[in-house]
């Protein structure tokens, strides 16, 4: 993991590809426990508090608190949509798209399976999804889309523009037949998603702080 910022608080942090942010299997790292053990390396107390996620394949910036108080700030800017993450997306382009757009949809997750997907509002569990895109560059069946969430939900990204028709590219659980098959034949191997700028303010001075990738 690359620390991107830190103070006596927070801890910013670029998380790879392939790293879980907690709960990892015995044996399996776990973002988490490396900051803890990052902490306790410079004699501080091992003390960390996630307050949001990245899925496991996906890469880029999170932010963790150090203390109680903290997490509590930002998980309350996370209610209130105060914290803005912006995302980038490679994404396999199977029809005609519009270059940007809002998309609304309700999404329930199963898990059991570790899975969401699009139901309708009235389906039990289904949750509000709102996120916008606008189109970075394209390329013959790829786009690289940028994505600013409003909402949080499980998988919300992978879900809504692989149900939108752009799969993202790598993306082996809710990519299409045709997305999966063009990433196996370049080497895509790592859902192309990476979380690119985060913003909030500070818990305790309340200054604002933006990172960007």
């Amino acid at each position: 993991m690359k620390i991107v910022y830190e103070d006596e608080n927070i801890i910013v942090v670029d998380k790879p590809a392939g790293l879980i942010v907690e709960g990892g299997k015995p044996g399996e790292p776990d973002l988490e426990s490396e900051c803890r053990k990052y902490l306790k390396s410079r004699g501080e107390k091992p003390e960390i508090y996630v307050v949001h996620r990245l899925d496991k394949p996906v890469s880029g910036l999170i932010v963790l608190a150090k203390d109680a108080a903290s997490a509590a700030s930002l998980t309350r800017q996370i209610q209130d949509k105060t914290m803005k993450k912006q995302y980038e997306a490679k994404v396999f382009v199977s029809k005609n798209f519009r270059d940007e757009a809002t998309l609304t949809d309700y999404l329930v997750k199963d898990p059991m399976n570790n899975v969401s997907r699009v139901a309708d509002k009235a389906s039990k569990g289904a949750k509000e999804a709102v996120l916008s895109y606008k189109t970075v560059s394209r390329e013959g069946k790829t786009a690289v889309l940028r994505v600013d969430l409003m909402t949080g939900r499980h998988h919300q990204i992978r879900v809504q523009l692989s149900n939108a028709g752009l799969p993202l590219l790598g993306d082996q659980k809710y990519g299409s037949a045709e997305s999966i098959e063009y990433s196996r034949e370049n080497g895509i191997k790592d859902v192309a998603l990476r979380a690119v700028g985060l913003s909030f303010a500070h818990p305790v001075s309340g200054q604002k702080l933006e990172f960007k990738l």
